[in-house]
């Protein structure tokens, strides 16, 4: 068929119907993760990270359809440091982008500041922040997907006793929220068990 100037316009008209036809049948879905990739927390940020991607493949393979949708999930991952000014920063990133779920992050020293900004922005938070400080804010978006500090530093310390069968332990921490919590919890639980706690020192994440 002979295109005449006439026809063109009513083809480009179809074939932008057909796009956005094609368009509304899908709905992107993004998934956040915020976590130390770079640091030396980098080697659990980036384990992290390539475990959501892969999730995230898994997801897309199955041609999940919600409302006649299918949805197409793509990850945005940020790079917290595990430092709370920059982890505060990622959150009002997705939050203004429109970010609704979130994994991370990976510190709890992050986590703390972080989950207001992402409360206030309706954003559901999954993290892996032990200190119980995290969950004190009785944010409803927030969930914890491993035990707190008391728990394992509870467990710790009840290993030590009754399966190591030790009388005398010293406590080193590395001074970060999570170093710090368990530390504590340790101790205190140590102690009820009657432990002898010889000493209590500290380092630095940064030593090797």
């Amino acid at each position: 068929m002979k295109l005449t100037p006439t026809l063109l316009p009513l083809m480009g008209a179809m074939t932008l119907a057909f796009a956005s036809q094609a368009y509304a049948q899908e709905q992107t879905v993004v998934i956040g993760l915020t976590g130390p990739l770079s640091g030396s927390n980098a080697f659990a940020g980036k384990d992290n990270e390539n475990g959501v991607r892969l999730a995230v493949d898994d997801l897309n393979s199955k041609k999940i359809t919600v409302g006649g949708k299918t949805l197409k999930f793509v990850l945005q991952s940020e790079d917290d440091q595990c430092d709370p000014k920059a982890g505060v920063q990622v959150a009002q990133k997705f939050v203004d982008s429109g970010v609704k779920f979130v994994m991370g992050p990976y510190c709890s020293g992050v986590a703390v500041p972080a989950s207001r900004i992402y409360n206030e922005g309706g954003a559901m938070l999954s993290t892996v922040g032990t200190n119980p400080k995290v969950t004190l804010g009785g944010y409803k978006n927030l969930f914890r997907i491993i035990a707190s500090d008391n728990q394992i530093g509870t467990g710790m310390a009840n290993y030590a006793a009754n399966v190591l069968k030790v009388k005398s332990v010293a406590v080193i921490d590395d001074r970060t929220a999570f170093g710090q919590g368990v530390a504590q919890e340790f101790t205190k639980e140590a102690k009820r068990l009657g432990l002898n706690v010889v000493g209590q020192e500290f380092t630095t994440d940064k030593a090797t």
